[in-house]
């Protein structure tokens, strides 16, 4: 039977493919680093060694591949680790375009690997078709984008910069961390490549590290698949089960966080003491028109600038009572943060920034901590 709904493949694609009479339901943790090989030695497919596969990773890879309705996935031990995979399998002498708006690990890797890499990286404004027009070059072959970006949440047309990367033939690759595969599927849209740092959405619950890339491109795939087990960044067998388990409840939690941010947003939205709110979901937002035809719904993730500067919004998140004050994002539990603190003085985020991860407890007990913090 065909798995046509999101919520089914998280939940089946999770369990066990083959079955033995009486088996168990929930696979186990597949601890062993080695497996025997016996008779007819190693043939292709078989586990042989952890770091190349483990039962636990290809039940996951299956289950995340499926989730963004590609081909093949690869997991890694981290976000940047599954990030890095991407760069390092462009050709050595490449250009490559990075949205300007753009998550700072990733900033920063191309800071400090690209040159090594021998990679020429321009950051552009992905959201300007006309700007990703004119910075297309002869050698240019891969175009990094985020919608909603991070952390002022700007959207990118993924569909028309991925036709236009296309004439150069050049490749596209998303980073759908904040919107997951419940709320936008890029490879669906006419990208290449999706990257996840699982850590995020698809775990939601602040105690997992993780990243994947998934594909439909056969070719692209083994490169990146030589890079996971030649270089070794690949969760453990117990991340993966865990990973695997929270991903049955996926679906469920991006419906909350979906709900509680437009609610969170609305309220920001008419704060008196609130400049800007970048959410993707309010009509008075600059992508809101193109986030509405390639996204399902707006995420669970809210940018707003306060009146003020970095002291001013340094006190206001020391202020929150519920909402932990905490880097990362994804969680059950809501998170927000002065950005910029987190990422340094090099960062280009703007001093009265801060951004907010919209966790699942109830919408009026999280807009009263907000209403206490921002008074």
């Amino acid at each position: 039977m065909k798995k046509r709904h999101i919520e089914t493949i998280a939940i089946h694609g999770s369990m066990k493919v083959e079955k033995r009479e009486n088996d168990t339901v929930v696979p186990g943790i597949e601890v062993s680093t080695i497996y025997e090989h016996r008779g007819g030695g190693y043939t292709e497919g078989d586990d042989k060694y952890i770091r190349l596969s483990n039962p636990n990773r290809t039940q996951l890879e299956n289950v995340i591949a499926e989730l963004e309705a590609g081909d093949h996935s690869a997991v890694f031990a981290s976000g940047m680790a599954a990030i890095s995979s991407v760069f390092q399998t462009v050709e050595h002498g490449a250009h490559v375009l990075v949205a300007n708006d753009v998550y700072f690990g990733t900033r920063k890797l191309m800071w400090e690997f690209a040159e090594k890499w021998n990679l020429k990286v321009d950051f552009i404004d992905m959201t300007d078709l006309e700007i990703v027009s004119s910075s297309l070059k002869e050698n240019t072959k891969l175009l990094w984008l985020e919608t909603p970006s991070n952390p002022r949440l700007l959207i990118t047309d993924v569909r028309a910069v991925s036709k236009l990367a296309k004439q150069k033939g050049a490749l596209v690759a998303v980073d759908n961390t904040w919107p997951t595969p419940y709320n936008m599927r890029p490879l669906k849209l006419g990208a290449d490549i999706s990257v996840h740092s699982t850590t995020k959405y698809l775990g939601g619950h602040s105690d997992i590290l993780g990243g994947a890339v998934i594909t439909s491109d056969e070719e692209l795939f083994e490169k990146i698949r030589l890079v996971q087990r030649v270089q070794g960044a690949v969760p453990s067998p117990r991340d993966c089960w865990l990973l695997s388990r929270s991903i049955r409840s996926f679906p469920y939690r991006m419906r909350a966080h979906n709900e509680n941010a437009r609610k969170v947003a609305d309220f920001l939205s008419k704060h008196h003491n609130i400049e800007v709110v970048y959410y993707p979901g309010l009509e008075t937002h600059e992508g809101h028109d193109i986030a509405k035809a390639q996204m399902d719904d707006f995420g669970g993730m809210i940018s707003f600038l306060i009146e003020g500067g970095a002291k001013e919004a340094v006190e206001i998140v020391g202020k929150s009572k519920l909402i932990k004050a905490a880097t990362s994002l994804g969680g059950i539990e809501s998170i927000w943060e002065h950005r910029k603190s987190s990422e340094g003085e090099e960062s280009p985020t703007p001093d009265n920034l801060i951004r907010l991860s919209v966790g699942l407890e109830h919408p009026e007990d999280i807009i009263a901590d907000l209403e206490q913090a921002l008074s």
